[in-house]
């Protein structure tokens, strides 16, 4: 069966939406079982299907899934958001960019983009509102900068970049703080230049940060510690050796629950089965699609896809950066109409050899590809992001997307800084 006839299937399938998983698990046994000659039979996509999620650094993700959740509904956000509004509330669009620090931060925490645009943005819209910001763009800052969720570490786009890539996690996590911090950086600019042009009421912003300085510097700070120290613990677990991500995940998981419970006392025991079901249904999805995904690779490599699609593009773009800006595109594109992680586990085989060949670095390359996702998180016609803000306020999509548009700008200019100057991504390694 012809790759092309296949990956026509698998549009067909999407577009009269059949769910993901379904889709890849249909065209996976397609090719054997119009040539039953072919080698990936029905068994042995089910066995990929089983083998795939026989993973040590996938454990990680329901792990973070659950520790994301449980710190949002501790109050862990706000918390953070507090800590950053009392430094940078009586700064030129302090609040706007305390939100993105914030988001920065929580990113740290859950690993998640959506997970973070939930959590942050929640608490902090209304704030914003009612300090006399304008509601679609509150709301655009939050669900553009949700997207640094997946970069800062830790990421679960790049647990599932490793295991696709054989790239060590860690590695990844420590590449994608610098180019986080960059995204972070250009988004308060165009905060600060968007505030400048349009103006802030200063009265209402300053009566939060009257509240938070008459609580004191102390106050604040004692507050919010065990919040600041999430991402230093999951962190440091990870880099000083005591805990691999898996491990570290764990950790995550029972230093949200102590502090949520045992300190900030904002959860409840019977609080932990709706928590435990939200977990549940939000890792699911990503277990099927994770396992349909492992299976479609393989029988992809099997039809030798991957060296077919290297060997045509390295054939005719024989130029590094024209090759790049190429898979670039291709990467934006796929991420406005695919979810991040079948598009990683889906493509990662494919352009890996593209890339190696060219002589990307397989962690730089990761950067470059969850970027790119991430940048697909807040673009029409999927951005998970943008339907997340949107439930929030019940602003339209649109709306949203278009007053995002100058903020995915400076994301773009990011990327292309990201792309070619790989010592941004590797200069912690």
């Amino acid at each position: 069966m012809p790759a092309i006839l296949v990956f026509l299937i698998f549009v067909v399938c999407l577009v009269i939406a059949i769910p993901v998983s379904i889709s890849l698990s249909v065209v996976s046994v397609l090719p054997g079982a119009f040539d039953p000659s072919f080698t990936a039979s029905g068994s042995f996509v089910i066995r990929s299907m089983l083998g795939g999620l026989d993973s040590f650094p996938l454990l990680a993700v329901p792990m973070f899934i659950l520790s994301g959740i449980l710190m949002a509904r501790g109050g862990i956000s706000r918390r953070l958001f507090h800590v950053f509004a009392y430094f940078m509330g009586n700064k030129r669009a302090g609040m706007p960019c305390a939100v993105i620090v914030t988001c920065l931060f929580y990113g740290a925490i859950s690993g998640s983009a959506p997970a973070t645009v939930a959590a942050v943005g929640s608490m902090t819209i209304p704030m914003l509102t009612e300090m006399g910001y304008d509601k679609t763009f509150s709301t655009a800052v939050v669900a553009v900068a949700g997207g640094l969720g997946v970069i800062i570490p830790p990421s679960i786009p790049f647990i599932m970049y490793g295991m696709a890539s054989g790239a060590s996690v860690s590695d990844l996590f420590l590449a994608g703080i610098i180019p986080g911090i960059l995204i972070g950086a250009l988004l308060m600019v165009y905060s600060i230049y968007y505030c400048k042009k349009h103006g802030e009421d200063e009265e209402k912003k300053q009566k939060l940060v009257r509240e938070l300085k008459e609580k004191g510097f102390g106050n604040v700070m004692k507050e919010s510690a065990l919040a600041l120290l999430s991402p230093v613990i999951i962190l440091g677990c990870i880099y000083s050796g005591i805990a691999s991500p898996t491990e570290a995940a764990v950790i995550s998981v029972f230093y949200a629950l102590i502090v949520s419970m045992a300190v900030y006392r904002s959860i409840k025991t019977g609080d932990i089965k709706a928590i435990m079901t939200e977990a549940l249904r939000t890792f699911a999805p990503i277990l099927f699609i994770l396992a349909a995904s492992v299976a479609f690779s393989r029988v992809l490599t099997l039809m030798q896809v991957p060296q077919d699609v290297s060997d045509w593009i390295l054939a005719k773009f024989t130029n590094k950066v024209v090759l790049l800006l190429v898979i670039n595109l291709f990467l934006l594109i796929v991420g406005m109409v695919m979810d991040t992680t079948p598009a990683i586990l889906i493509l990662t085989p494919i352009l890996m050899p593209i890339v190696t060949a060219a002589g990307v670095s397989p962690v730089h390359f990761g950067i470059i590809m969850v970027v790119n996702l991430a940048i697909g998180f807040v673009t029409p016609p999927i951005g998970v992001n943008l339907f997340v803000a949107s439930s929030l306020v019940e602003i339209p999509i649109m709306d949203i997307a278009k007053q995002a548009m100058p903020m995915i700008i400076y994301f773009l200019i990011a990327l292309l800084v990201i792309t070619f100057v790989p010592a941004l991504s590797l200069a912690l390694l």
